[in-house]
């Protein structure tokens, strides 16, 4: 029973993370950018999620754009989710792992 409602969760998740994808929400791979060269998703900008709070200033990333995150398991991109949430980007959702976003979009 666990596995089926974890299952549920990450297919809602990625579920959540395309609806916003295709109504213009940022995408970023917060993997390394060896990671990043090896594959992701097509519309993907790569920013290493220890960067993620200097590179949205620098860049000047409104803070009200809705963005979707994604690493390879979904940690990184909740510690970089946290990072913009603390420096006021509210419009950000934790994608979880590329693979799973990946396989959700083809079905």
């Amino acid at each position: 029973m666990a596995f089926t409602l974890s299952a549920q969760a990450a297919e809602k998740d990625a579920h959540t993370a395309w609806e916003m994808i295709n109504n213009g929400a940022l995408v970023v791979d917060v993997r390394t950018a060896e990671e990043f060269a090896q594959g992701h998703l097509d519309n993907a900008i790569n920013i290493p999620f220890e960067n993620i709070s200097n590179e949205f200033k620098q860049r000047g990333i409104a803070k009200d754009q809705a963005v979707v995150v994604y690493c390879r398991s979904g940690r990184r991109s909740g510690i970089a989710q946290q990072s913009l949430i603390e420096q006021g980007y509210g419009r950000t959702y934790n994608g979880g792992g590329l693979e799973s976003l990946a396989a959700h979009n083809k079905q």
